[in-house]
């Protein structure tokens, strides 16, 4: 616990600490509450067993975004004054961003002030002395419901923290426990004041999963999008799809996504590997509007939040709740009902200056004010 105390408290400003993980807080934006202090010198203790990842890895990799939350919600709340430990599959302890991270075979603390497992309920076992535990919700809540899953769950009783109202109204809370909603914060490479760049032809982005809805979106992009912005690419990022193109075997339910979009090279359509963080930001700023096909389990749609906040107007299609917590219809891009309306918000974006630009701005000023400080702040406020 000595260790633990340095790399929280010794010769650390709280400043440098938050410079040094890439934290800011940008004020008078949408997302601009009161930052207050509730509690600064916590022991907090998180557990995952997914997946081998570390404090670093966003930054050199892309992660989806339970873990991509895992690598900035320690750095942002050792930014705020607290103790924190993560045990996972990492390969090796280290400190990352002031955060300690251990091996999840590692000796775990003999008490914490919170101990917060991510989607298991089983790891709620992890520190049995915790002063409170906390489930963090990420995905489908109704695999919380059955098996053992469903048992260690009653057993505890855990605090529950959500990433959408769309993910928590799919929870019947039976033992009606508490249950809070936290957005995920943005990631400081979507947040840098660097300006847009649209390249030349234009660019659609599409990040979807390919079975949700992307089909719909290939289908859509080559019968009416194309036509009507006849230089305009596609560009597909999705790391299934590109295993596939590089000859990979695949599930046979993704191969009609994959043949669709192979088969749609020459209307523009380009599948790419998704890149880390900073990566992404780029390939945001380079293109003119992000494309999402929407889809109602959906409960929370983090690359659109990024893309909006880097100042990429977005177009989504109306199935479940999700997407409308993203895009502001009219204001930072466009939500729509049907097939005609989302291909001309899309042809707009693609082919009208004016109509991009003034969204762009909309969504860089309305919409990037969602930091991680900002996050981290709701998460003390809960866990005080």
């Amino acid at each position: 616990m000595v260790a633990l105390q340095e790399v929280g408290r010794a010769g650390r400003e709280r400043k440098s600490r938050r410079a040094e993980a890439g934290l800011r807080y940008k004020a008078g934006t949408a997302y601009n509450p009161t930052i207050t202090v509730y509690r600064s010198d916590m022991r907090l203790t998180f557990v995952d067993d997914s997946i081998s990842f570390d404090g670093y890895s966003a930054t050199s990799r892309p992660l989806d975004a339970p873990e991509k939350a895992l690598v900035y919600l320690p750095a942002a709340l050792v930014a705020r004054g607290h103790d924190v430990q993560v045990f996972n599959r990492c390969q090796t302890p280290r400190d990352c961003f002031g955060a300690r991270w251990e091996m999840l075979d590692g000796a775990p603390p003999r008490e914490s002030d919170a101990l917060i497992a991510l989607r298991r309920p089983a790891l709620l076992d992890f520190v049995p002395a915790a002063r409170k535990k906390v489930l963090w919700v990420a995905g489908d809540s109704a695999a919380l419901a059955s098996g053992g899953a469903a048992r260690a769950f009653e057993r505890q009783r855990p605090l529950m923290v959500f990433t959408s109202e769309a993910a928590r109204s799919r929870w019947p809370n039976a033992l009606r426990v508490s249950t809070r909603i936290i957005e995920p914060g943005v990631a400081a490479a979507y947040l840098e004041e660097e300006p847009m760049a649209p390249a030349d032809p234009p660019r659609a982005i599409a990040t979807a999963h390919p079975l949700l809805g992307l089909e719909w979106l290939l289908r859509l992009w080559i019968e009416k999008i194309r036509p009507a912005a006849a230089t305009a690419e596609l560009h597909v990022y999705s790391a299934i799809l590109d295993r596939g193109r590089l000859g990979a075997e695949i599930p046979a339910s993704i191969r009609p996504a994959l043949m669709l979009a192979q088969a749609g090279a020459p209307h523009g359509i380009v599948i790419h590997r998704p890149l880390a963080d900073p990566g992404m930001a780029e390939v945001y700023r380079a293109a003119r509007v992000h494309l999402h096909p929407g889809a109602e389990s959906e409960a929370y749609v983090g690359t659109l939040a990024e893309s909006q906040a880097v100042g990429l107007p977005g177009v989504g299609r109306t199935l479940g709740q999700a997407v409308w917590a993203r895009i502001i219809d009219g204001q930072t891009g466009a939500l729509c009902v049907d097939d005609d309306r989302f291909a001309a918000a899309a042809i707009e974006l693609l082919t009208d200056q004016g109509t991009f630009e003034r969204m762009s701005a909309a969504a860089r000023r309305l919409q990037s004010g969602r930091s991680w400080h900002v996050a981290a702040a709701e998460w003390e406020e809960f866990l005080a």
